[in-house]
């Protein structure tokens, strides 16, 4: 229905023709009242409001990727429909039009779900979860969209060395610098993530029993308030305790100053492809390689599921190959 710029719409089935017609008809009556459409339209705010909403109402953290993507999706002409209009059609639409990979789409198609998912109970918005549903699966099916794929590269001895030697080099001249040589061999052995690490502090750091409490430590279903101890290698924590006690935190630096450093030495140095993220890929394989078990594994991972651990269980070799590694002692006795 349009009247006067306002324009409603309404779906409903019914199994035979007279009964539809009769509903049409009482509804038409109904929403002839004045103010009624006005009403009705108020509680089916096009999607972008949905999206505002769950932005600005969410209690958890929802990370700045996600945050991102959703004021994409805001920039998109689906944003502009009402939510009770919005079918699987306009949504496969609408992952068509984006650019990037079928990982990337499957990226933008899951973070909408999750809109669509309590739009309806949290606020009364009409957005049906089903349509949703069947639009990822065609999408999937038609290789429109598709889950991440897993990453199974790990660094080599001689692209470590490479890097330790380019930051401990630009440490030496640069001594304001931060000092990544040390970050990196932490993460190795570790095995925690680069936000994870700036988190760590010395308060929450027990030498004596080997273990560290990693505040807010990611997790599917929980983020904020997913505070975890951890135990830790000997080799991490003599990294620890080279460190200067100059401020809360261990590592007093950002992820993305991190990721930054480690992706720009990359590039300098021709290594191609590698994350710092592969460095807890590298250490949890390490220790698998050891001979660790699973459940010792995760006392040091920090993953709640073993079934998830199961990716980290390819062996390339046994025994520990950085027993006598270098770069581990180069970490430590360079400030």
């Amino acid at each position: 229905m349009m009247r006067e710029g306002t324009v409603y719409h309404e779906t409903k089935t019914f199994d035979r023709r007279p009964a539809a017609t009769a509903w049409i008809k009482k509804r038409e009556k109904e929403l002839a009242k004045p103010g009624a459409l006005e009403e009705l339209n108020v509680s089916d705010p096009p999607l972008s409001k949905a999206i505002e909403r769950y932005t600005e109402e969410t209690v958890k953290d929802i990370g700045r990727t996600k945050a991102q993507v959703l004021r994409t999706i805001a920039t998109y002409p689906i944003a502009d429909l009402p939510c009770s209009t919005i079918k699987s059609k306009d949504i496969i639409e609408f992952l068509q039009s984006l650019p990037g990979q079928p990982q990337t789409v499957g990226n933008y198609a899951s973070h909408l779900a999750s809109i669509f998912a309590i739009a309806r109970p949290m606020w009364d918005f009409r957005l049906d979860d089903r349509e949703m549903r069947d639009a990822i699966t065609v999408a999937r099916r038609m290789g429109i969209a598709s889950r991440s794929a897993q990453r199974n590269r790990r660094p080599t001895l001689d692209e470590l060395d490479r890097l330790l030697v380019h930051f401990v080099d630009r440490r030496q001249r640069t001594p304001q610098a931060m000092p990544m040589h040390k970050v990196i061999v932490f993460a190795l052995f570790s095995t925690r993530r680069q936000a994870e690490i700036t988190r760590l502090t010395w308060d929450d750091f027990q030498k004596e029993h080997k273990r560290i409490l990693v505040r807010d430590m990611k997790h599917p279903g929980e983020k904020l308030g997913n505070d975890t101890w951890v135990d830790l290698p000997e080799e991490a924590i003599q990294i620890i305790d080279s460190m200067c006690k100059s401020k809360a935190e261990i590592f007093p630096y950002s992820p993305d100053a991190i990721t930054a450093n480690f992706t720009r030495a990359c590039k300098l140095l021709g290594i191609e492809d590698l994350h710092f993220h592969d460095l807890r890929h590298e250490g949890i394989s390490r220790l698998f390689e050891m001979g660790w078990n699973i459940p010792h594994v995760a006392a040091v991972s920090g993953h709640r599921s073993w079934v998830s651990l199961k990716r980290y269980t390819h062996i390339r070799e046994t025994g520990n190959k950085y027993a006598s590694w270098p770069g581990l002692q180069l970490a430590i006795d360079n400030a």
